[in-house]
């Protein structure tokens, strides 16, 4: 069978001859997945080197080396093999292993110089899983460092829809080869409603377009949907209601490979199926005799916040790359239809790719990965797009909370001596944390149980206390079984590496019933996330972690009753306020202690209690941002109090104190001066001041007893001690607060304002042709000349063009209304004044 691939195959097969990296576009169904390793396998360049093809998901991998495999007449496990979590199966004589992404940089930690391969390709490197981009990064620097022109390392990526550009620049400029379409045309169907691309909306959409399709489409159907909890309830919708000649499978991360291999089988002779599927089932699958998708244009993609250490499940709209991704599904074996459950229009304003994961995620494995290779920091690396640099501070903060990392002398980041066995462990370094302090206790096998479950999705049905879900794995439950079998293989897979390392003897625990290991264990874990019941209202109990976070959960769940628990998974969906336990234990007290008394933290805590205009003053013993226990200091040290108060202001500003007009006169003229005098002026800004208390305030907060007590300090008497003698009568010299003016009185200088303005009777500026200055003349007064009533008749700095131009039509509006004051036709041949006519008179 002639695939679109063929046509570039020698093109790609020529540039990597000339380059060491190159990048392959080529639509869904072009062929590429299998066609490519099969081809450069062949090539001189490579010799007996291996080929690595990464592919993102577990089935996907499966997949693709079965495929190669059937192509080369051979069983897996020949020329081609694969690896991934819980399944390999390679030999001496395989030349071509597809793994799944995390195994990569797994290797690389172990031989950065990747002795014996030739060729990495990241296949659907769209995708863009942390994995792929880590292992990308490491793999750029591993060449650069570890190899040389003789034995080269080509790189190769592959996608069907990537922005080959930006790629292409980060592999110094590498050739770009495209594919032509795929194999078969996809017929794109629009939905003509207005669909709001919300989950809650889209069961009945998808039911009635599913029911269109059985109907009036021939051949398999593959639904895309956001999550399991959606295909579960189309599931039960339509499962016992339809034709003898129609299956339905589901299709998801949370199946075994066996179940997952059973939803992309071909369906039986006569027969139709219909496959549920999440993303999962976007690339390197074919389904085979499928020719009808039906996608609902949502994903459910999890964002870490490193705020709160927590991770949210969004529901959202796929992007353009995604849908075109999803269509190419219908067209792999032959012509197709897609239904897309939105509008035409509403497809041009969709993302043209979605987002990479490495800039919404946990980095705590990746700080571990990339610390153990010796980065101190993601910069130091080439990346597509590097980490946030506020999620890397947390996933640091975060090992160092579990002892895995310090700082050295030189104030870097460095593993400790257990970060470094945390780094050996092919999971979380959380989960491997775990493991370690139950192989303390000689608890390794419910431990490593403990880490599978936070592994593997537990159903839903048994709650979220991680003690009775432990328990649940020894039940004999047909429903349970495929659980039990993933969940007990990756504990046997996640203890090996201990069970063969020598025992210490056993730590003394305390408590000894399992459950209380159970809590020990994910507080060692989660140290952030342990949590103490704050309240309890309509039915759901409220909790407050470690990290100040509040997490809340059911009262219908035996979790809900304790008053401590350790968390281990808590998160929530976008647009829910509140985060919710999906899993945790009981924790008790008495483990603070004993077990975990180094997560106790001892604080003095003296503060102002608003309510009650007083002093706080305990001794707190601390588990994060929880109160332990606390105790009353009687005697409270002036320095405590001193900080409490500048605290408090800190809090709620200056205005605290008195700032009378003369106060804020005063600091307005200092700030002038300093800004056209010379620098040696003391800053007395609000800022300033609010960080400098110690300067200028603290001393004079012993005698503050209640918030009354704040208004008796005289900040002006404070402001002029900040001042030198010699600057004190240069101010009053320079920028003074009153001056005097024609009539013979000194007025006031307002300097709240840029001009300072000064603000008099137009009569008292008679005679007077330039306008009024200070600082020898450097800072021009902004006149405001006011009326008999003292209103504002004119706003000027130029009072010579005032009495030549606007004084003619102010005199002649202000003598009919204040016939009583003078309005001379020459004011400036009289003399200024601020007497009546009648008073002048009687002079």
């Amino acid at each position: 069978m002639t695939l679109p691939i063929h046509a570039c195959l020698a093109e790609l097969c020529n540039a990597l001859n000339q380059r060491h990296e190159a990048v392959l576009q080529a639509p869904p169904g072009a062929g590429k997945t299998t066609q490519v390793p099969l081809t450069l396998l062949e090539q001189p360049w490579l010799g007996q080197q291996k080929i690595i093809v990464l592919e993102p998901r577990r089935v996907a991998a499966l997949n693709a080396a079965t495929r190669m495999a059937q192509m080369l007449g051979e069983e897996v496990g020949q020329t081609v093999g694969y690896r991934m979590r819980q399944a390999t199966k390679v030999s001496a004589q395989t030349r071509i292993e597809v793994i799944t992404e995390g195994l990569l940089t797994r290797w690389l930690q172990d031989d950065p110089e990747l002795t014996g391969i030739g060729l990495i390709i990241f296949d659907e490197f769209h995708e863009r899983s942390i994995n792929t981009d880590t292992g990308l990064a490491l793999a750029l620097q591993a060449r650069e460092l570890f190899r040389d022109s003789s034995q080269p390392l080509k790189l190769l990526i592959m996608s069907a829809t990537l922005d080959g550009d930006a790629i292409a620049k980060l592999l110094n400029d590498a050739p770009i080869i495209t594919s032509q379409g795929r194999c078969f045309e996809v017929a794109i169907n629009y939905e003509k409603t207005k669909n709001s691309q919300y989950p809650n909306d889209i069961i009945n959409p998808v039911l009635q377009t599913l029911q269109h399709a059985i109907k009036n489409e021939s051949g398999s159907i593959l639904v895309f949907l956001p999550g399991a909890g959606e295909i579960s309830r189309i599931y039960d919708a339509i499962n016992t209601t339809l034709p003898s000649h129609v299956s339905c499978h589901p299709l998801h991360g949370n199946l075994n490979l066996n179940e997952q291999k059973a939803a992309i089988a071909p369906a039986a002779k006569d027969m139709r199926k219909i496959v549920l599927a999440t993303d999962i089932a976007e690339t390197s699958l074919t389904i085979e005799g499928v020719n009808v998708v039906i996608d609902s244009g949502l994903c459910r993609s999890p964002s870490f916040d490193p705020n709160t250490g927590l991770t949210r499940l969004h529901t959202q709209a796929i992007s353009q790359a995604s849908a075109e991704q999803r269509a190419g599904r219908a067209g792999r074996t032959e012509p197709g239809t897609c239904y897309r459950l939105w509008s035409e229009s509403a497809q041009q304003q969709k993302a043209k790719f979605t987002p990479p994961e490495i800039t919404a995620a946990d980095l705590m494995p990746l700080a571990i990965t990339l610390l153990n290779w010796g980065v101190n920091h993601p910069s130091e690396l080439i990346w597509l797009n590097p980490p946030p640099e506020a999620n890397w501070q947390q996933a640091l903060d975060a090992l160092i909370k579990i002892g895995a990392l310090k700082r050295n002398d030189s104030q870097q980041y460095q593993l400790t001596a257990l970060g470094e066995k945390l780094g050996q462990f092919a999971c979380h370094p959380r989960l491997a944390r775990l493991l370690l302090a139950a192989q303390d206790y000689h608890m390794l096998d419910v431990g490593a149980e403990l880490a599978a479950l936070l592994s593997e999705r537990s159903p839903k049905f048994l709650g979220s206390d991680l003690h009775q879900i432990l328990l649940a794995l020894k039940e004999s439950k047909p429903a349970l079984k495929g659980w039990q079998q993933r969940v007990k293989q990756l504990a046997e897979q996640l203890a090996k590496p201990l069970k063969n390392t020598a025992k210490a003897p056993p730590k003394n625990l305390k408590a000894h019933a399992q459950g209380d290991l159970i809590g020990l264990l994910l507080a060692v874990a989660f140290p952030e996330r342990i949590a103490k019941k704050r309240s309890e209202n309509n039915g759901i109990a409220v909790f407050q972690m470690a990290n100040g976070r509040a997490v809340q959960i059911a009262l219908t769940e035996s979790l809900g009753h304790a008053n401590w628990l350790s968390v281990a998974e808590a998160g929530g969906l976008a647009g829910k306020n509140n985060d919710v336990i999906f899993g945790g234990a009981f924790l008790n007290i008495e483990l603070f202690t004993a077990e975990l008394k180094n997560l106790v933290t001892q604080k003095t805590i003296a503060q102002w209690q608003e309510d009650k205009n007083r002093f706080v003053a305990e001794q707190q013993d601390c588990i994060g941002q929880i109160i332990l226990r606390s105790q009353k200091i009687n005697d409270l040290d002036n320095a405590l109090k001193t900080q409490a108060l500048k605290n408090l202001i800190q809090q709620k500003g200056l205005s605290l104190l008195n700032w009378d007009d003369d106060a804020k006169q005063l600091q307005a003229r200092i700030q002038l001066a300093k800004k056209y005098r010379n620098s040696d002026w003391p800053d007395v800004s609000d800022d300033y001041l609010l960080a400098h208390l110690d300067d200028w305030l603290s001393p004079h907060l012993t005698q503050v007893k209640t918030l009354a007590d704040f208004k008796k300090i005289a900040v002006t008497t404070l402001l002029n001690n900040l001042l030198m003698w010699p600057q004190a009568k240069e101010l009053d010299a320079q920028i003074p607060s009153q001056i005097k003016i024609p009539s013979g009185r000194f007025a006031t200088i307002d300097y709240q304002y840029s001009p300072p303005v000064l603000a008099v009777k137009l009569q008292e500026m008679f005679g007077c042709q330039t306008t009024p200055s200070i600082a020898n003349g450097n800072i021009v007064l902004m006149l405001h000349l006011l009326s008999p009533a003292k209103k504002p008749l004119q706003v000027t700095q130029d009072l010579a063009s005032f009495w030549a131009n606007s004084y003619i039509e102010v005199k002649k509006e202000m003598r009919g209304r204040y016939p009583k004051h003078p309005w001379p036709d020459d004011p400036l041949s009289m003399e200024a004044t601020a007497l009546t006519k009648r008073k002048l008179s009687n002079l």
